[in-house]
């Protein structure tokens, strides 16, 4: 579909202004303290709309009716993710396979089980007999994620028994290890797809590898001679396993819910939650901060220059620099408020890279902004707030040291959490007969219809 106007651009445009007037007009009127903007409550808490043992996360506890701030925390079937990653770093083997594992089944693995699952997830990361050729090469797409999105609609037309109305959980989840383990693949193969076709590069197609682990696999896919390095793989490993889940309330795994809970297919519910990931606000966000880094290292002359930095902050927010949309890209959450765990233990283990590559200077640049951009919000907006640098902050950063293109960026988010959206797609499908259908407050007027002859 042309993206021209063509002879119907003046009907377009006057009918798109009157529209944008009319919802700029009812816009007034859906703010009011009975409308939930966003599904949270007016001291900035959640609402309640469901219960989960996948995964929690902690960033201020109540007192009294107010929030009080606190260290972020973030929790894995109720396990602290720090004493995960601890655990696996400390014995230094990946840790996304187990990650994945205890999402999935509600349990730490053995090492019987461990191993189990690790060849069962290199089994099913096969794609389907000529499903590069026939789904991923022939419509070719510039942005990856809608690519992926595709793709994954496309395994339900592979599947001998696509439906779940039975309720065969065992079905399901094989449905599920088919996911996890080709969805790196599909994003791969979709980059190196539009490489090929709208970047003019050579097409490289690298077939997964037996005894690779999730991470070695994707890096041995996406580069050209098929190498990558032990602390290579071991820093993608652990960006995997910090965006393996957040909570059943974050966009994405909300709408994979939703979905789920009219009883749709795993195929349908799960290549919406990649829609959503993929939008600016939410998982597609560590782009705009590779982007928003991009103009501060150009326009701040000194980089050591705190006054300089908080100046230029402030030029952001206010829309005289950067993109103009007056956003800190990376800095605050709706959860946390001290800290982000998953960017505290981003950050410290990828100094060492970042000293292996030369880029200390870029990663103290962001602690920097890190530090100096509540002070720029307070000057701006007149108001002192606890906020945090978030997970994207930092994960942008890492995947350029790991020379991932930043149109991978978000894809590869997308196949970490894989594990947390097919954890809550089973506990919602089995858990829960109720669709989910909050109410909006209709707002249009009566009126009377009038007869097509007498309309002005």
């Amino acid at each position: 579909m042309s993206s021209e106007k063509s002879n119907y651009g003046e009907f377009i445009h006057e009918n798109a202004i009157s529209l944008l007037e009319q919802i700029k007009s009812d816009k007034q009127r859906n703010n009011g303290p009975e409308i939930k903007r966003g599904l949270r409550n007016a001291d900035g808490t959640g609402v309640i709309a469901g219960v989960s043992r996948v995964g929690s996360t902690q960033g201020y506890y109540m007192r009294d009716g107010e929030k009080v701030a606190m260290e972020g925390k973030l929790y894995y079937r109720g396990i602290n993710v720090a004493d995960i990653v601890n655990g696996f770093l400390k014995d230094d083997r990946p840790g996304f396979e187990e990650t994945t594992y205890l999402l999935i089944f509600g349990k730490l693995p053995d090492k019987t089980e461990l191993k189990t699952f690790i060849d069962m997830l290199e089994e099913f990361r096969e794609l389907p007999k000529n499903f590069t050729e026939e789904i991923i090469l022939p419509v070719p797409s510039k942005n990856i994620m809608n690519k992926m999105a595709r793709s994954i609609l496309a395994l339900y037309s592979f599947d001998e028994y696509p439906e779940t109305n039975d309720r065969d959980i065992e079905r399901e989840l094989l449905r599920v290890f088919h996911l996890l383990a080709c969805t790196p693949i599909i994003a791969a193969h979709s980059y190196a797809v539009k490489r090929h076709y709208f970047d003019g590069e050579g097409l490289y197609l690298h077939r997964p590898q037996p005894g690779l682990s999730t991470a070695e696999n994707f890096l041995y896919s996406v580069r050209h001679d098929k190498s990558f390095t032990k602390e290579e793989a071991k820093l993608l490993d652990l960006c995997m396993v910090l965006h393996a889940e957040h909570g059943g309330g974050n966009n994405s795994t909300f709408a994979c819910r939703v979905l789920t809970s009219s009883g749709t297919d795993i195929y349908s519910a799960i290549s919406t939650a990649i829609g959503a990931l993929k939008g600016p606000r939410h998982g597609g966000a560590n782009e705009n901060i590779v982007e928003m880094f991009d103009y501060i290292k150009k326009d701040v002359k000194d980089w050591n220059d705190e006054d300089e930095i908080t100046n230029y902050l402030c030029k952001i927010l206010n829309g005289e620099a950067g993109s103009g949309d007056k956003l800190i890209y990376g800095m605050g959450h709706a959860v946390y408020t001290i800290s982000d765990p998953r960017a505290v233990i981003l950050k410290e283990l990828a100094r060492k890279l970042a000293k292996e590559k030369g880029l200390q200077d870029e990663l103290q640049l962001m602690e920097t902004v890190e530090k100096l951009a509540p002070d720029a919000f307070e000057r701006v907006k007149g108001r002192k707030e606890k906020i945090c640098a978030n997970v994207d902050m930092y994960s942008g950063f890492v995947y350029k040291m790991l020379g991932i293109p930043q149109e991978l960026n978000t894809p590869l988010f997308a196949a970490s959490r894989m594990s947390g959206l097919c954890a809550h797609r089973i506990e919602e499908y089995w858990g829960s007969n109720k669709i989910i259908r909050p109410a909006y407050k209709a707002i249009a007027l009566d009126e009377e219809y009038v007869p097509l002859g007498s309309r002005e």
